[in-house]
C-alpha cells in the first residue's frame, strides 16, 4: 500500500531541510570568516609593530640608514623567522653568487681559503685551471696583503669580500711561504668547478668521487662513467663523502644510466599531492656497485645513495648520513633578490623519507686511522666478493 505525504507536510520538510542547509552554510561561512579575521588581525599586528619600530628608529637612530641593506635585512629576518634551516632570503649579490655556484662555476682566483691562527688568510686548496694554478701558489701558503692592505688590519671577513670581484678585474696579493713574501698580480675570471673525478683501481674497479650536484656535474659524471667502463671497469665504487647535495635535475641525469626503467623518486608537497622527481629510461648498467657515505653526505647525495640501494644496485659503506630529505625552490623577486624556500620532502618510491634521520649504512665503518681509508677498503672488499659470485 502506498503511503501518501500531504502537501503541507512536504512543504514543512522542505522548509526544515532548507533551514538546516542555511544553518550549516552560515556556520561554516562564519567559521571561515572568523579565521580570516583572525588572520587579518594577526597580520595587522605584525605590520603595526614593524611600522612602530621603523618610526622609532628613524626618529632616534644616530647613524645613517642604508635603505637597501635595511630592506634586505627585513626580508632575511622574515624568512629566518620560519625557523627552517634550509629556507633563506638572498640579496641580489647573493643570488648572483648562488646562480654561479649552481652552474658549477666561480668567478675569482680559484682559491679555497680559511682564517689562519696568525689572523692572515691560509690557502686550503687551489682549483685546477684557475689563475692561482698558473703560478707557484700552493695549499698552506698565507695571504698577508691584498692590494697593499694588511689582512690583519682590515679583518678576515672584509679581506674575503675584497678578494671578490667581477671577471676581468685585477687584484694584487702578497703571499708568504716559510717566511718569504712574494707578490702576485691576478685577473679574476670564470672558473669551471670540477665536481666529479674518477680512476681505475687495480685495473678493473671504477672509482668515481662526486663532490656535489651542479649543472655541469652530470656531463662530467657521464664522461667519466663512459671512460671507466670502456677501459674495463667491471664494478663501480661511488664516493659521496662530504657531498652536500645540490640540484635534483643533475642527480636524475647521473642516476639514469645506472637504474632500471621507471619512476625512481618522488616529491610530496604540503597539499598532499606528489610529483615524480627522478625517472630512469630503459638503459641500465648491470655491474656490482658500492656507495661510500659519511655524516656529511646530505640531501640529493643521500637520494643518490638511497636510490641505488633501494633498487638493489649497491650497498652503503661508511657512516650514518646527514639526514636532509626536504626540497627547496628558488623564486626571484622584482628587487633582484630571491627566496629559497622548503616546499616538499622527497624519497624513493621504495622507502620512507630520511629527513632528520639519515641513511644507515649496510656496513658501518669509521675511518679511525689517518693514513688508511678503511671505508674504501671495505667497499673494494665487498665488490670483490660480488665479482667472485
Amino acid at each position: 500500500m502506498n503511503k501518501k505525504i500531504s502537501l503541507g507536510l512536504a512543504i514543512s520538510l522542505m522548509a526544515i531541510a532548507s533551514a538546516v542547509t542555511f544553518i550549516l552554510t552560515s556556520f561554516f561561512s562564519l567559521q571561515n570568516f572568523n579565521e580570516k579575521v583572525v588572520d587579518v588581525n594577526e597580520k595587522a599586528k605584525k605590520y603595526n609593530s614593524l611600522q612602530l619600530l621603523d618610526t622609532f628608529i628613524r626618529n632616534n637612530y644616530y647613524g645613517e640608514i642604508n635603505e637597501s641593506d635595511l630592506n634586505s635585512s627585513i626580508l632575511k629576518g622574515y624568512v629566518d623567522g620560519l625557523g627552517d634551516p634550509y629556507s633563506r632570503y638572498l640579496s641580489e649579490e647573493e643570488y648572483i653568487d648562488e646562480q654561479s655556484e649552481n652552474a658549477g662555476e666561480v668567478i675569482g682566483l680559484g682559491l679555497t681559503l680559511v682564517e689562519d691562527e696568525s689572523g692572515y688568510i691560509r690557502i686550503e686548496q687551489v682549483l685546477e685551471n684557475s689563475p692561482a694554478a698558473e703560478v707557484e701558489i700552493m695549499a698552506g701558503d698565507v695571504i698577508i696583503h691584498i692590494d697593499g692592505s694588511d689582512v690583519t688590519e682590515i679583518g678576515f671577513d672584509e679581506a674575503i669580500e675584497t678578494l671578490k670581484g667581477s671577471a676581468g678585474t685585477s687584484v694584487k696579493l702578497t703571499v708568504r711561504r716559510n717566511g718569504v713574501d712574494t707578490d702576485y698580480d691576478f685577473t679574476r675570471r670564470s672558473i669551471e668547478v670540477t665536481t666529479v673525478t674518477g680512476n681505475l683501481i687495480d685495473g678493473y674497479i671504477g672509482y668515481i668521487r662526486i663532490d656535489g650536484f651542479k649543472e655541469n656535474t652530470s656531463e662530467q659524471f657521464l664522461e667519466i662513467l663512459q671512460r671507466l667502463t670502456s677501459n674495463g671497469a667491471k664494478a663501480l665504487v661511488f664516493d659521496l663523502r662530504n657531498n652536500p647535495g645540490g640540484l635534483v635535475t643533475s642527480l636524475e641525469e647521473c642516476l639514469d644510466p645506472l637504474l632500471p626503467e621507471g619512476k625512481i623518486a618522488i616529491a610530496e608537497y604540503r597539499d598532499g599531492h606528489s610529483e615524480t622527481l627522478i625517472y630512469s629510461d630503459s638503459s641500465e648498467l648491470n655491474i656490482p656497485m658500492a656507495v661510500i657515505v659519511n655524516d656529511e653526505t646530505a640531501s640529493s647525495a643521500e637520494l643518490f645513495a638511497a636510490s641505488l640501494r633501494d633498487f638493489g644496485k649497491a650497498k652503503l659503506i661508511g657512516e650514518q648520513t646527514y639526514g636532509k630529505g626536504v626540497m627547496q625552490t628558488t623564486t626571484e623577486f622584482e628587487s633582484g633578490g630571491a627566496v629559497v624556500l622548503t616546499v616538499a620532502e622527497y624519497k624513493t618510491i621504495k622507502s620512507e623519507c630520511y629527513d632528520g634521520i639519515g641513511l644507515s649504512p649496510d656496513y658501518p665503518i669509521q675511518n679511525e686511522e689517518p693514513d688508511v681509508d678503511l671505508q674504501l677498503e671495505k667497499a673494494l672488499e665487498i665488490i670483490d666478493l660480488e665479482l667472485e659470485e
